[in-house]
C-alpha cells in the first residue's frame, strides 16, 4: 500500500519548531494586553463573498490563490486567506461598535492560500494579527506601530528595517491614482509584464507593488503618491513619524509600498529583513478607514498589522530556548512493580511535577539507558525491594546521587532535590 504524504505546502511542526511558535504566542500574550489588546478568535472558513469585499477582487490573493468550497447549497465557502477580513465580519456581527468606542483585538492561527510554496511561504501558514477600531488619530497608528516594535524586539529581532508610506484617502488618492495612470500610459506597454498591464487599468498602485526587475526599472521615476496627498492626509503622515522620532523608533520611506490588499488608507508599513531571501517581510500593516463600513457594518476607522510566524521563525533558527526537562522518569524494573509504578507517576503530575513513566520492564543498564534519554532530571528506580519495602530511589541524573525515600516522601524528596 502507498504511503500517503502531506500535502504539499502543509507542513508538520514537531517539538522542536512547535516550542518556537509557542514562545512567540507566549510573547505575544504578554506584550498585547499591556496595551488593552484582547484575544478573539474566528472560524477558519467564511464566506468567500467576505474575502471578496473585504480584499479586493483586484488583488492576486482573490484571483489566484484562496482555496474555495462549495457547500451543499452551492454557496461558495472559503479557507481565510488572512484574518482581518473575519475580525471586521465578527465586529460587525456581534455589535462590538455599538458598545465600545474602541476595540482592540489580536488573532492567532492559520491561513491558507494556494501559491507556490518556497521557504517562508506555505499554503498553510499562521500568522499573529492585531487590530484596533475605532480611532482615527494618528497616535493610534503610531502606537500599534510600536507595539509590533516591541513585540519583536521582545523576541530578539534586531536587524529589521521598517519601511512606511501613506497611501492616501478617499479624497486625494483617486487624483493620485488617475496621474499615476496618465503616467504609466505613456511608457512602453511591451516592456511592462502581462499583470501590471492588468493592474494599469484597475488599480495601477498595484503596479508599484510589482517584483518584475524589468518592471521596477521602467516605473523607477513613476510619481508619489506624498506629494499629492490632501493636507490632512499629510499632516496625519507627519504626526505618525514625529511620535515615532520621539519613541526613537527608525524607519525607512518607502514611495513604492502600497502593500498587497486594497483596503489600506493613509498609514502603511512593512517590516523586512535581509536575513531570510526574497522573502523578506515578516510584518506588516496600515490603516484601513472604510473596510468596516466597506463589509456592511458602520463608518468605524480601523488599524492593524500581521506578523508571517513561518518568517519569524526562520529569523529564530538557531535560538537557544530554555530547556524543557521532564522532572522525573519513573523506571520499572519488574513487572510486579507496574501498577506501584504507575500509580506513583500520577500522584506527581498531581503535586505539579512533569514525567514520563517506563512501560517496559528492563535490566537495570537498559533501564538506565531509557532514563537517560528522557532528559529527565531525576529517576526514580521502582524494583521488588522497594516494592516491598514501600520505597523508591530517587538517583539525580546529573550528579549521579541517589538516595532511597519512602513513596509517600518522592514529591518532597523532588522538592528537596530542586
Amino acid at each position: 500500500m502507498a504511503q500517503i504524504q502531506a500535502i504539499k505546502g502543509f507542513a508538520d511542526q514537531f517539538p522542536a519548531q512547535s516550542r518556537l511558535f509557542e514562545m512567540m504566542e507566549a510573547t505575544a500574550r504578554e506584550v498585547f494586553p499591556r496595551y488593552g489588546f484582547g484575544e478573539l478568535r474566528t472560524p477558519l472558513m467564511e464566506y468567500t463573498d467576505l474575502f471578496c469585499r473585504g480584499i479586493g477582487t483586484e488583488t492576486d490573493v482573490v484571483q489566484k490563490e484562496m482555496y474555495c468550497i462549495p457547500d451543499s447549497k452551492g454557496r461558495s465557502m472559503s479557507l481565510r486567506p488572512e484574518a482581518t477580513a473575519g475580525v471586521m465580519r465578527a465586529y460587525i456581527e456581534s455589535g462590538v461598535h455599538a458598545r465600545e468606542a474602541v476595540s482592540r483585538f489580536f488573532t492567532i492561527g492559520p491561513m491558507f492560500r494556494h501559491e507556490r510554496p518556497q521557504k517562508g511561504r506555505m499554503r498553510q501558514f499562521h500568522q499573529i494579527n492585531c487590530e484596533c477600531l475605532g480611532p482615527k488619530e494618528p497616535e493610534a497608528d503610531a502606537e500599534i506601530i510600536c507595539m509590533m516594535m516591541e513585540f519583536l524586539g521582545r523576541l530578539g529581532l534586531r536587524n529589521l528595517t521598517l519601511q512606511i508610506n501613506s497611501l492616501g484617502c478617499s479624497s486625494c488618492r483617486p487624483v493620485y491614482r488617475r496621474n499615476l495612470h496618465d503616467w504609466l500610459a505613456n511608457l512602453d506597454q511591451s516592456k511592462l509584464c502581462e499583470d501590471c498591464r492588468r493592474r494599469m487599468e484597475t488599480n495601477p498602485l498595484r503596479v508599484l507593488d510589482c517584483k518584475v526587475p524589468a518592471c521596477k526599472e521602467l516605473t523607477a521615476d513613476a510619481p508619489v503618491i506624498l506629494d499629492n496627498e490632501c493636507p490632512d492626509c499629510r499632516a496625519h503622515f507627519e504626526a505618525v513619524l514625529r511620535h515615532l522620532d520621539a519613541e526613537k523608533i527608525p524607519y525607512e520611506i518607502n514611495h513604492r509600498l502600497v502593500r498587497g490588499l486594497d483596503y489600506y488608507t493613509r498609514t502603511t508599513w512593512e517590516v523586512v529583513s535581509n536575513e531570510i531571501g526574497s522573502q523578506g517581510s515578516v510584518a506588516g500593516g496600515g490603516r484601513y478607514d472604510g473596510l468596516v463600513e466597506q463589509l456592511g457594518g458602520p463608518s468605524v476607522p480601523g488599524i492593524g498589522f500581521a506578523c508571517g510566524m513561518e518568517r519569524l521563525a526562520l529569523l529564530l533558527e538557531g535560538r537557544e530556548l530554555p530547556a524543557v526537562s521532564p522532572d522525573f522518569y519513573v523506571a520499572v524494573l519488574d513487572d510486579s512493580c507496574r501498577d506501584a509504578a504507575f500509580a506513583l507517576a500520577q500522584s506527581l503530575r498531581r503535586e505539579g511535577f512533569s514525567g514520563t513513566l517506563g512501560y517496559e520492564s528492563r535490566s537495570m543498564k537498559a533501564t538506565m539507558r531509557q532514563a537517560g534519554k528522557s532528559g529527565a532530571r531525576y529517576t526514580l528506580i521502582m524494583g521488588t525491594n522497594e516494592l516491598a519495602s514501600g520505597t523508591v530511589i530517587i538517583k539525580n541524573m546529573e550528579s549521579g546521587e541517589q538516595r532511597e525515600v519512602p513513596c509517600a516522601d518522592v514529591a518532597a524528596g523532588l522538592n528537596a532535590e530542586k
